[in-house]
């Protein structure tokens, strides 16, 4: 079974840096789009950033000028880099990839917890 394997995440000072990362386990038909979301504690989960295969971008507002969304088609995997952290970002980062017909598929990481201090 195919799964979602991510990594990057930990523990940062405000202002800090980090990268993650996410691939299959797998192989799998290349995606169609790949985004990031989060949940902190209590809260509902958000979207954070997505990519399509094509290299169209889209940020959630409290990201934008911070956080870069990319991917690499040959590997099929996706990063998020994360600049200026603020303790706000404190939460567990998932990666999802889906497609679209034919091979549809939607998976989800693990998830992987940012945690800011300030």
């Amino acid at each position: 079974q195919v799964q979602l394997v991510e990594s990057g995440g930990g523990l940062v000072q405000a202002g800090g840096s980090l990268r993650l990362s996410c691939a299959a386990s797998g192989s799998i038909f290349s995606f169609n789009a790949m985004g990031w979301y989060r949940q902190a504690p209590g809260k509902q989960r958000e979207l954070v950033a997505t990519i399509t295969n094509s290299g169209s971008t889209n940020y959630a507002d409290f990201v934008k000028g911070r956080f870069t969304i990319s991917r690499d088609n040959a590997k099929n995997a996706g990063y998020l880099q994360m600049n200026s952290l603020e303790p706000e970002d404190t939460a567990v980062y998932y990666c999802n990839f889906r497609r679209e017909v034919p091979y549809a598929y939607n998976y989800w990481g693990q998830g992987t917890q940012v945690t800011v201090s300030s």
